[in-house]
């Protein structure tokens, strides 16, 4: 279609690397294979959040991997920004030199 896409994402990992390598490498291709990417881009990306999720648990599981990761990804269709989140880590907007709340990071504290 006609419609400009951009995607950004982040993954910080915890207690090594495996899961941040791997949804790096699997997220966007989830997100840009979803059937809902053109009609509904924020349920898209919360799916593809849940698969790539299970992929790795199931990775994890036969190769006895321990690791875990947060991440935060944008996605910009058109003049549409979608932000979509795991974890404590945050995605900040500044615009015209003020910070913008876009999200509530999840905390342990928080239910």
């Amino acid at each position: 279609d006609d419609v400009d896409r951009a995607y950004f994402a982040v993954f910080d990992g915890h207690g090594g690397v495996d899961a941040a390598n791997y949804s790096a490498t699997h997220l966007h291709v989830n997100v840009g294979l979803h059937e809902e990417i053109v009609k509904n881009p924020a349920e898209a990306l919360k799916c593809s959040f849940q698969k790539t999720d299970e992929m790795f648990l199931s990775k994890a599981k036969r190769e006895k991997l321990r690791s875990g990761t947060t991440g935060v990804s944008a996605l910009i269709v058109g003049n549409k920004l979608h932000i979509a989140w795991l974890g404590d880590s945050q995605v900040m907007l500044v615009q015209q030199g003020k910070a913008v709340t876009l999200m509530e990071p999840h905390k342990p504290e928080r239910e």
